[in-house]
């Protein structure tokens, strides 16, 4: 069995007092040592426990996930030669991967086998909590996808991905558009399969980021997206359900929940997400909610407005949390019932609550379009625009002052 251990070498430590971090590889008695290109103070290594431990420092934890990448990366080039039966040189696999040589083998890496090492990385970024589960759910969705279109259309249990042509990413793309089946629902819309079409992209782009494949067959793609407009409510629809008092306790924990979005522009996992670490007062005294967005890693600063402060002063001590947790699912078939019962005819979610606020609560009042983008965490502005739709009303604003102009 492959072992990998890191050490450091203090006698090599440089102008910093920092010591270089080796990685010793071991197989079947023999065993190399290679430079990770990584230094650390022999205290920090210690106190650390060789960064096994909990890493607080931002370096430590991009140092922690240089070496898993690092072993990571050993162990598919050392498996790949397992799998096809090829001798197990351990030299050979370092110069490999430092790129001195090129490692002359005949193995071919599977479509299936990509997706295994890409999701077993990600896994290990939700663990330390440099993404978010729900990404994680959507890799495993889109490689099993992929493994149930492959038993049914061409019987096989993995493609080589050399063998990907045109035609079978058109017979993937209808496949998943009139054919699959999930939760006794057949096919996927439009939108849903781009999106799962730009997953098995961002896949094989890690396969040749590792060297395992030299080329993304799903290049080829060429779908769009169909531009939608987001459902927001407007100011009297927003009134409508901040006044109704609910005698039922789950949908008034529902709608605090919804109106705490709608006030922040927080997304559901980082609104759920957020403790009253994420309060800071600001030298002004204003108090704001300080955070990065789960999904992305962008900061994403919003001060805290009135109907916010009041609901996090409802909720507080009444768990970990600024507000109650609840799952995605039930909060949306919940918000349904606020829906009928406000007599609100639209499609009310969760998500409802980040358009509402990039529209009626944002530029609905007149906050700039780049200052709506940064506290969204949108790394662009046409991120925001997508969200946050001008409305008419402030088309009329510009129109009269306009005419005022013209008189």
């Amino acid at each position: 069995m492959l072992k990998i251990i890191y050490f450091i070498k203090s006698e090599k430590s440089n102008s910093n007092d920092e010591c270089p971090i080796y990685a010793k590889i071991s197989y079947q008695g023999k065993s190399i040592t290679m430079s990770t290109g990584k230094y650390i103070s022999k205290e920090r290594w210690k106190f650390t426990s060789n960064l096994r431990g909990p890493l607080r420092i931002q370096k430590e934890k991009v140092i922690k996930a240089s070496l898993d990448s690092l072993a990571m990366l050993f162990e598919t080039k050392f498996n790949l030669l397992l799998k096809n039966n090829a001798t197990i040189n351990l030299n050979e696999i370092k110069i490999d991967i430092l790129g001195k040589k090129q490692v002359k083998t005949k193995t071919k890496i599977g479509l299936l086998d990509i997706f295994d090492i890409h999701n077993k990385d990600f896994e290990r970024k939700v663990k330390y909590g440099e993404r978010s589960p729900a990404s994680l759910q959507k890799y495993d969705r889109a490689k099993n996808l992929i493994k149930i279109f492959l038993r049914k259309k061409y019987k096989i249990d993995n493609i080589a991905v050399e063998k990907i042509t045109g035609a079978f990413i058109h017979n993937l793309e209808s496949f998943l558009k009139y054919e699959s089946e999930y939760k006794g629902r057949v096919g996927i819309q439009n939108n849903s399969v781009v999106k799962y079409f730009k997953t098995f992209k961002t896949v094989c782009n890690f396969g040749i980021k590792l060297d395992l494949i030299v080329k993304n067959p799903f290049s080829k793609y060429d779908g769009k997206l169909q531009k939608k407009d987001a459902t927001f409510l407007t100011q009297e629809e927003l009134n409508k359900i901040e006044e109704r008092v609910f005698k039922i306790e789950r949908l008034e924990k529902v709608k605090d929940i919804f109106l705490f979005s709608c006030y922040t522009g927080y997304a559901p996992i980082d609104a759920e997400s957020l403790t009253s670490e994420n309060l800071i007062c600001s030298n002004d005294g204003d108090l704001w909610i300080i955070t990065d967005r789960i999904k992305t890693g962008i900061r994403a600063n919003v001060p805290v407005l009135p109907p916010v402060q009041r609901i996090i002063k409802k909720y507080k001590y009444k768990q970990e949390t600024l507000i109650p947790k609840i799952s995605n699912q039930k909060m949306n078939a919940y918000l349904k019932e606020i829906a009928d019962i406000c007599g609100i005819a639209k499609n009310l979610t969760w998500y409802v609550a980040r358009h509402t606020f990039a529209t009626t609560v944002t530029l609905g009042n007149g906050v700039r379009l780049e200052n709506v983008s940064a506290m969204m965490g949108h790394s662009n502005i046409k991120q925001t625009q997508h969200y946050a739709k001008v409305l008419d009303s402030n088309v009329l604003d510009d129109m009269q002052k306009l005419k005022l102009k013209y008189k």
